[in-house]
């Protein structure tokens, strides 16, 4: 049986999770300014670190009592970096949904050994927001990269909290509304929803969470890339550009690139409309089409980003095999790249909506999605 290919194609058929797509009007020669072969203690590299730092500040509205500091190995460092460095004053909330959520509970129970309440769901679900103890610390993803499950707003975090929220954004910031008043430490990294290079991580800390680093001090020893105080203050020179250690200059670049562009297309919200048309056109396919469904289960705390889809044809034997196969063929007909579920997710797919991916492409990929499920429905009947 031969099933019929979709006219039209994606212009752009990156729709990976991480690395995420490039601005649309990205050219390597754009990058040309960038300081390469100049110490970013120059002056140059001192003035690029810093538009970037004041361009994050300015673009997610983040408050001016709040520090920002480009941080190595990129969203994990970030994390790690708070989890090392603030936990231990007091009991943690750990929350996960998802295996990145479930990594940063292996580093607190198992690595630093902190007393925890663990709290967990299944993909597809988020935990009970109403039971979290809020004179506890509170660690949690906003938006879980692997399931497509995000948090649905900051109403659930208490304003007269004793403890500090640590809130892993990488697939949130720059896609999602995030309530500053809220976090007291947030993270993530260029290479998810801006597209640009990996390897570094942003760590912002409210007034609180340097409270925190300057009157407490964790009872392990803190690895140098670690260490935000001296002598119980604040190295202010990290949230000014003196990074921790050497950055890339043509990321630097990259990622100031990207910021210009978010400003071409409204900031914030601009990039906010682009990700929610991108995943809107996806949650309209699947109300079409009875043989696939979002992941998540809940309207209300679906991604906008890191949408993530499950097969649900009764036809199909093998869940794995089946997404994987459908993966496959969007790949050869360069169609879509890089769209499997997360190794330890649920079999599906995966499709990143970020605002650098166009809807075009997005609408244009759908048909070619259809396609290829027809087209492996058949082929699976062939070889029973």
């Amino acid at each position: 049986m031969t099933i019929e290919r979709p006219a039209a194609r994606p212009a752009n058929p990156r729709f990976s999770s991480g690395p995420c797509a490039k601005p649309p009007t990205f050219e390597l020669n754009k990058l040309a300014g960038a300081a390469l072969g100049r110490s970013h203690r120059a002056a140059v590299g001192k003035d690029k670190l810093k538009a970037a730092i004041e361009g994050t500040r300015e673009l997610l509205g983040i408050p001016a009592d709040y520090r920002i500091g480009i941080v190595p190995a990129s969203d994990t460092g970030a994390v790690e970096m708070a989890l090392w460095s603030l936990l231990g004053e007091r009991k943690v909330d750990m929350l996960a949904w998802e295996s990145f959520g479930a990594g940063w509970v292996t580093d607190v129970v198992k690595q630093l050994k902190i007393d925890a309440e663990v709290k967990t769901a299944d993909y597809g679900q988020i935990v009970d927001l109403a039971s979290i103890d809020f004179n506890n610390d509170v660690v949690f993803t906003w938006n879980g990269t692997t399931s497509g499950v995000r948090v649905p707003n900051g109403d659930w975090i208490a304003d007269d909290r004793a403890g500090l929220t640590i809130c892993d954004a990488t697939s949130a910031a720059f896609a999602m509304d995030l309530p500053w008043d809220k976090l007291d430490v947030t993270t993530f990294s260029w290479q998810k929803v801006l597209g640009g290079e990996a390897a570094h991580g942003m760590l912002i800390l409210s007034p609180r969470a340097v409270e925190r680093l300057e009157s407490y001090t964790p009872a392990w020893p803190l690895p140098k890339i670690f260490r935000l105080t001296k002598g119980g203050k604040l190295i202010e020179g990290i949230f000014q550009g003196a990074t921790i250690n050497t950055p890339s200059m043509l990321a630097v670049e990259d990622y100031l690139f990207a910021l210009d562009w978010a400003r071409s297309v409204g900031g914030l919200q601009g990039l906010i409309a682009r990700a929610d048309a991108n995943a809107q056109a996806i949650f309209e396919f699947c109300d079409q089409n009875d043989w696939i469904d979002n992941l998540a289960e809940d309207p209300s705390t679906r991604s906008n980003t890191s949408v993530c889809l499950k097969f649900t044809d009764p036809r199909i034997r093998d869940g794995a095999s089946f997404a994987k196969a459908v993966a496959k063929r969007l790949e050869a007909e360069n169609v879509a790249l890089d769209i499997g579920a997360y190794r330890d997710a649920p079999a599906g797919l995966r499709i990143w909506c970020g605002g650098t991916v166009e809807t075009s492409d997005i609408q244009a990929m759908l048909p070619w999605l259809k396609w290829a499920f027809e087209a492996e429905i058949a082929a699976q009947a062939e070889a029973a």
